[in-house]
């Protein structure tokens, strides 16, 4: 069994989800990824995400949503937000992450869950 915290995925781009993976992977992570909202809410029984990194535009369910169900469902989860929309149009979470998402912006996010 794993000691590696899990990071959530939701994002429906095949490209940006292997990004997010390899680069949290780095930052000491496993991974669960749902190409949807909806996805991700059925896993829900079998995850325990100590982060989730959620893109906003995604289709079906919007990933304000369902940022707003991993808040309800996982209190102590660091909600970190994605989009190429601009930041100040983000729904509230822990932190913000503009795409393109590098490493670099990933790395100072998950800066401020200790902080």
């Amino acid at each position: 069994m794993s000691a590696r915290p899990l990071a959530l995925i939701v994002e429906d781009s095949d490209d940006q989800t292997a990004l997010l993976r390899r680069h949290l992977t780095r930052e000491g992570y496993d991974a669960f990824t749902a190409s949807d909202a909806e996805s991700a809410i059925a896993a829900f029984d079998g995850i325990d995400p100590a982060i989730a990194v959620v893109d906003l535009i995604l289709p079906g369910m919007s990933g304000q949503e369902c940022a707003r169900r991993i808040r309800e469902r996982f209190p102590h989860c660091f909600v970190i937000i994605s989009s190429v929309l601009n930041p100040e149009d983000y729904p509230p979470a822990d932190a913000a992450l503009p795409k393109p998402i590098t490493g670099a912006r990933l790395h100072d996010a998950l800066g401020r869950i200790s902080a």
